[in-house]
C-alpha cells in the first residue's frame, strides 16, 4: 500500500498474491481439505486431514478453483471480478500482455478491496488486523468508493431497461433494438431453480434464478405411516431454500447477474421452491446405506 518507492504494477502484484492468500486461509479455516489438490494415490487429501503427519506439505489447488469454491462459500464474493485479478498477475508474470495496468489504479483498488474485504469477514478477522489501523481508513475510502459504483451501476440498468420498455410500448424503438427483443426463455440463465417475481423497473413479472441450495426442510403430514422397519411414507413435502444470483425480465429486458445488483434493488438474495419428497427419501435412504 505504500506508493514510494513502488510502483502501481509491483503494488498490484503483491496485493494479487495476498487475494490468493486470503482466500487460501479463508477456505482452510473450514477444512484444508477444501484447498488440497487430489491425486490418484489421494496423499495431499491425507496430509490435509492430518493423517499423514511429520514434515509433509501437500500441494494446494489452483487460483481458479480457489476462487470458484470462495464465490460458493463466501456470499457476495466475485468470481469473475477475483480472476480478474489473478489474470493481471499471470499477464504481469509471465506475458507481455497490458497485466494490471488494463485498468487505472483509482478504479482497480476499490474492485480489489471489495472483494478481499469479504475474505477478511470469512475469517472472523478486521481489516486493521491486516492492513494495520493507520492504513484501515484508506480501504475505507476505496470500499465506499466500490459501493458507490455498485449504486450507479443498478441505477444505470434500471433506468435503461425503463426507457426500452416506453420506446417499445409507444412504438419507437430503433430496429436494431427490437431486432435484439428477446423472449424471457433467451433472458434467462438457465440455472436449476427459478421463481416468479416483480420487476424494480417495470413492474412486469420476472424470473429469479439460483443454483445453490442453502437449505432444505422436510414437512411430513400428521397422519404417517412407518413401516416394520421404520421407514416413513406418506404425503410429505420438501421445501428447498435457493441462493439467488440472477434476475430477469422479458418486459423490460432487464437483467441483473450477481449477488451484489439483486440485493442493491432489494430482490429476494434466498427464495424457496418445492422440491421432490421421493428424490429426498431416496437420497436418504442411498446415504444411510454407504
Amino acid at each position: 500500500m505504500d506508493d514510494d518507492p513502488r510502483s502501481f504494477d509491483e503494488q498490484a502484484l503483491w496485493a494479487a498474491l495476498a487475494l490468493e492468500l486470503l482466500a487460501k486461509a479463508a477456505l482452510a479455516r473450514v477444512s484444508p481439505l477444501l484447498i488440497a489438490e487430489p491425486n490418484e494415490e489421494g496423499t495431499n487429501l491425507l496430509i490435509a486431514t492430518g493423517l499423514v503427519k511429520g514434515d509433509a506439505r501437500f500441494t494446494s489447488v489452483r487460483a481458479k478453483t480457489l476462487m470458484a469454491r470462495c464465490h460458493k462459500a463466501f456470499k457476495p464474493f466475485d468470481q469473475s471480478e477475483a480472476m480478474k485479478i489473478i489474470n493481471g498477475r499471470n499477464e504481469y508474470l509471465h506475458s507481455s500482455g497490458a497485466g494490471f495496468m488494463a485498468i487505472p489504479p483509482q478504479a482497480w483498488w476499490p474492485r480489489y478491496w471489495a472483494q478481499a474485504a469479504i475474505l477478511v469477514t470469512a475469517l472472523d478477522r478486521d481489516l486493521d488486523e491486516l492492513v494495520g489501523s493507520h492504513r484501515e481508513p484508506v480501504v475505507v475510502k476505496y470500499l465506499e468508493q466500490n459501493a458507490k459504483n455498485i449504486e450507479q451501476r443498478v441505477e444505470a440498468l434500471l433506468e435503461r431497461a425503463k426507457q426500452r420498455r416506453r420506446q417499445w410500448l409507444d412504438g419507437t424503438l430503433p430496429a436494431k433494438v427490437a431486432a435484439e427483443w428477446k423472449t424471457g426463455q433467451y433472458l434467462s440463465a438457465t440455472l436449476d431453480h427459478s421463481v416468479a417475481a416483480d420487476c424494480p423497473a417495470c413492474g412486469s413479472t420476472g424470473l429469479l434464478e439460483g443454483d445453490e441450495l442453502v437449505n432444505e426442510e422436510v414437512h411430513y403430514p400428521s397422519a404417517l405411516s412407518v413401516t416394520e422397519d421404520g421407514d416413513r411414507w406418506g404425503d410429505g413435502s420438501v421445501t428447498l431454500s435457493i441462493a439467488a444470483d440472477h434476475f430477469s425480465c422479458p418486459g423490460c429486458q432487464l437483467v441483473l447477474n450477481g449477488y451484489e445488483l439483486l440485493k442493491q434493488v432489494g430482490l429476494n438474495i434466498v427464495f424457496d421452491v418445492q422440491g421432490d419428497i421421493d428424490e429426498y427419501i431416496r437420497a436418504e435412504s442411498e446415504y444411510g446405506n454407504d
